[in-house]
């Protein structure tokens, strides 16, 4: 005998109607009015009884089926499940758009001070669509055959090519292996070098993407003090001098943006070479330094093969390509072959072979040079504007870094911000846990034009003052 149930339909609710098919289900078993082998509807019968589609009701069985909260089978039909997993409780779905709050920043809608994306205006979309365009056309025409998991052979001597000119960097395309943007490169280096276990020196305040994908692949990380000469190396050795590996930013290191000197790239090499350790080099916005030429890469410098740099579109192009890369050691180039066999998510050929077209023609260099003239502006504008109200800040990369008043918490004042359609980044959470961390926001100069300037500043001024009206920001 097929069980009653009574489940009330809102079409107004935000939740779907196949969600409250299945909240529906789930209250009734959790009740007792659906007993443990108890027959349900058949999903055509209760669609006709709740006035929906078959497909929703289908869509909604399913997923208690997945939960095994029922059973289907053809000859009994479907029961509820002898020992049902959501008896006594009623779980809902997690939302589609649910993130951890690690990453929430990444999924943002565009905002004011935006760290992480590039500036739209004066980028050439128009260009960039028709060589994207034609290269998804190409790829539609072109046999069906499984792409190289290394990557496009074009892009790679593109890569290679530019990186020769604008970071020092010889490199064959053979040791270029192309991946799902900075995230996808790092995931594929840790897991090649199979560190589980050890130490890894970790920039103080850094990337805390970065630290949190140390911490998955398993490693400790061992945060090490950034000062005005970047990274310091000596502070490592002492504290940290077996590590396996230290990820750094030497050509601007995020988030302070300033570059690692000279002495200290020659004693991280030396170390290296000597304990048999790996640099990781996240060359973050290596050419896009905006008062001078960009100091050459790490790996340029390096003679005993121990660097991996690491480099990505996102901050140049537009973090929506996923296009990233590595340039392995020529020791290390087999293994990462063999890893993106196995586990590569390199994107389509088409946009890669777009931006290899992109990058042929000397459009790439053209929109860097156009781009640092306009981030160069805006950083001078926005410094300026934080100046004249007392604030001590400095730019760091593509971001200026505002010190808040003792006392006015950074992550409070963001989140308002973000309310108001601003979205300038805090900087305590850059710090790693357990160490002292400074109060600060990080605001974008690509997301922000001189017009808009003067009221976006002196809104983010009042919510600052409003935070902690005590503090003197003088």
């Amino acid at each position: 005998m097929t069980a009653a149930m009574h489940i009330r339909i809102d079409r107004s609710a935000k939740a779907t109607l196949a969600e409250q098919i299945r909240l529906g289900v789930l209250a009734a078993i959790g009740s007792g009015a659906l007993a443990p082998g108890a027959r349900l509807p058949s999903w055509i019968a209760l669609a006709a009884q709740l006035g929906v589609a078959r497909g929703t009701v289908k869509t909604a069985y399913e997923r208690l089926a997945d939960e095994q909260a029922i059973v289907s089978s053809r000859p009994g039909g479907t029961r509820v499940a002898e020992h049902p997993a959501g008896a006594g409780r009623v779980v809902p779905a997690p939302e589609a758009d649910a993130a951890p709050t690690l990453y929430q920043h990444l999924l943002a809608a565009p905002g004011i001070f935006q760290m992480g994306v590039p500036a739209r205006d004066g980028f050439p979309t128009s260009l960039l669509a028709r060589l994207r365009a034609q290269a998804a056309r190409a790829e539609v025409a072109a046999p069906a055959l499984y792409p190289d998991p290394r990557g496009e052979m074009e892009l790679r001597r593109e890569i290679a090519a530019h990186l020769a000119l604008a970071r020092g960097i010889e490199c064959r395309p053979s040791q270029i292996f192309i991946t799902a943007g900075f995230a996808g490169a790092l995931g594929t280096v840790l897991g090649v070098l199979g560190a589980e276990g050890r130490e890894a020196w970790m920039e103080n305040p850094g990337f805390f993407q970065s630290r949190k994908a140390l911490e998955l692949a398993r490693l400790v990380p061992v945060p090490i003090p950034v000062d005005e000469e970047g990274l310091d190396v000596f502070h490592g050795m002492e504290y940290a001098p077996d590590a396996a590996l230290a990820l750094v930013t030497p050509g601007q290191q995020a988030p302070l943006g300033v570059t690692l000197s000279l002495k200290r790239r020659i004693a991280l090499l030396a170390w290296a070479a000597r304990t048999g350790a790996w640099i990781v080099e996240d060359d973050y916005l290596g050419e896009l330094q905006l008062n001078r030429r960009a100091a050459p890469a790490l790996a340029s410098l390096d003679r005993s093969g121990r660097v991996i740099h690491i480099g990505s579109f996102s901050k140049t192009i537009s973090p929506a390509l996923r296009l990233g890369f590595i340039v392995a050691p020529a020791a290390l180039a087999t293994r990462i072959a063999e890893a993106a066999l196995c586990f590569g998510s390199a994107p389509g050929p088409a946009v890669q072979q777009a931006i290899a077209q992109f990058m042929r023609e000397g459009h790439y260099m053209r929109h860097l040079r156009r781009m640092k003239r306009i981030y160069s502006a805006r950083s001078q504008a926005l410094q300026a504007v934080w100046e004249r109200k007392g604030y001590r800040v400095h730019i760091g990369g593509l971001a200026a870094v505002v010190h808040l008043p003792e006392g006015v918490p950074d992550v409070s004042v963001a989140r308002h911000a973000l309310a108001k359609g601003l979205a300038p980044s805090p900087l305590s959470p850059w710090f790693s846990p357990g160490t002292a961390a400074e109060s600060g926001l990080l605001l974008g100069v690509a997301t922000v034009t001189e017009r808009q300037l003067p009221a976006a500043c002196r809104q983010l001024h009042q919510m600052i003052g409003s935070s902690d009206a005590s503090a003197d920001p003088r």
